[in-house]
């Protein structure tokens, strides 16, 4: 597949860097190429941004700013909404275009764009509210003064996405950013920068001003830290893996920035012996193969009570032999491939490395003898718990499961870790399902459910998992300051 076989694609594509409200070639002169994982071949190419763009993308933002925090909640929440009706109105291209750039099947690209939409149209709503809640009146122990907080946008706002899902993380960043009134200077992930620079382009044409948006395309070295140690930037907000999270608040800390980080996840689903197998089986691959693997919340780890193990270790043999491996494109296909080369490496690596361990192999494992990054789902059991298969992050289709006897037992089991993002309960029993999701240290607690996500609720989570929430009330305040002011009465 490859963009002449898309008539999609028409106007073309967007590939320079947004700056200013003006689509600019960059300051290196250098362009990056873009690869489809289906076939691994070049599908466009894209510029590089320098220091010096960061630089102009911070100054135009900056701003842009002294207007933009003035502009009234109802107006930045009919920009939200304008931009919800272009993805809307885009979402044949916008999921083809998912597909084409991350691997992922076009059901589940499309599932992303009704997310991006729903996002910013919740966030419009938050805004249109954000005038008459700015200022709240304290109640104070006398009556000599009189004090109000207010909530203010912070400033101008770095946000550094991922590859794994493009233009859902930006969605999560962006709206609540611009409904508090930031400006915003937006890096993709060099890996899957053309979903993020269509969605900037429909930002752009629904009206939003110069400056408000900018978006520089490039490598982490080059844009990413840059932006995160820049003085202008007041807030930093990153999605990634937890050693890159590190040095952007490392990076951010000499300038004593705002930095929201949500990062690696290695989750747990726990299965009690008196759950529904069909559903445990589905709620598990899911979980654990939905976008590939490629997910922070994916349940990797399969904690079942032992009476019914060997049973449902059986069903999801099966159910994972069924999955359809393939390009995004061909109907029928339920999994993509790995998004990128250096993903589909580590996670070959980390099979091997657990087949060494002396996990048992039960399906999967094999890497299919054809162009892309394709992998079978694969599924490990009597997975040793200090292996680095049980408690690190893959990042891919592997699952990895282990018995336990208790309820305590399993959730010390599902515990032990050094994140803390989500973790699903399933079971019929709605005190233990209760009890184990009151013990659980994780952010997010699925019980007999899917991994549903609504942008009103909140995203993120314990320990080394995250820094800060997204979505929901929690979001918008991620990008706003507090002011107290006092007078005499």
């Amino acid at each position: 597949m490859n963009m002449a076989a898309l008539p999609l694609f028409d106007p073309p594509l967007r590939t320079q860097l947004l700056i200013d409200g003006t689509w600019c070639r960059g300051a290196t002169g250098q362009r990056l190429e873009v690869i489809d994982p289906s076939t691994e071949t070049a599908i466009a190419e894209v510029e590089t941004a320098g220091a010096a763009d960061v630089e102009r993308a911070v100054q135009a933002a900056t701003r842009a700013f002294a207007t933009w925090r003035n502009t009234s909640g109802p107006r930045r929440a009919a920009l939200l909404h304008a931009i919800a009706r272009g993805v809307e109105a885009r979402r044949d291209r916008l999921a083809a275009l998912q597909s084409l750039n991350n691997g992922k099947p076009l059901a589940e690209a499309e599932i992303d764009i009704g997310d991006v939409v729903a996002t910013f149209d919740y966030y419009a709503g938050l805004a249109a509210q954000l005038d008459a809640a700015r200022e709240t009146e304290i109640e104070l122990p006398g009556a000599d003064f009189r004090a109000w907080i207010r909530c203010e946008p912070a400033g101008v706002a770095a946000l550094i996405v991922p590859w794994n899902f493009p233009m859902v993380t930006t969605a999560w960043k962006l709206a609540p950013a611009l409904a508090a009134g930031c400006t915003v200077v937006l890096k993709p992930s060099e890996i899957t920068p053309l979903p993020e620079l269509e969605l900037a382009a429909i930002a752009t044409q629904a009206g939003l001003p110069p400056g408000v948006l900018n978006v520089l395309t490039g490598t982490g070295a080059e844009v990413g830290a840059p932006l995160a140690a820049h003085p202008r930037i007041a807030k930093v907000s990153f999605t990634g893996s937890t050693a890159v999270g590190v040095q952007v608040m490392k990076a951010a800390a000499d300038t004593i920035k705002g930095v929201g980080l949500e990062l690696g996840g290695k989750s747990s689903i726990v299965v009690f012996d008196d759950a529904d197998l069909e559903l445990a089986a589905d709620l598990i691959v899911g979980g654990g193969f939905f976008n590939a693997g490629q997910m922070c919340s994916a349940t990797s780890r399969v904690l079942v009570q032992r009476p019914i193990a060997d049973r449902l270790l059986a069903l999801l043999a099966r159910r994972a032999e069924a999955i359809v491996v393939g390009n995004p494109f061909t109907p029928g296909v339920t999994m993509g491939p790995i998004s990128n080369r250096a993903q589909y490496d580590r996670v070959i690596r980390a099979i091997a490395e657990g087949q060494a361990s002396g996990a048992r192999l039960v399906a999967g494992g094999d890497v299919p003898a054809r162009p892309g990054y394709f992998l079978r789902p694969t599924i490990f059991s009597d997975v040793p718990a200090g292996s680095a298969l049980w408690q690190e992050e893959i990042f891919g289709p592997v699952l990895c499961v282990r018995a336990f006897d208790s309820e305590a037992e399993a959730v010390a089991a599902a515990n032990d870790t050094r994140y803390g993002l989500v973790a699903s309960v399933v079971t019929r029993d709605a005190a233990r399902a209760d009890r184990a999701a009151a013990a659980l240290e994780a952010g997010v607690v699925w019980i007999n459910a899917p991994q549903v996500i609504f942008p009103q609720a909140s995203w993120g989570g314990y320990k080394q998992s995250s820094l800060g929430r997204e979505l929901g009330p929690f979001g918008l305040a991620a990008y706003q300051e507090i002011k107290q002011v006092v007078r005499p009465s």
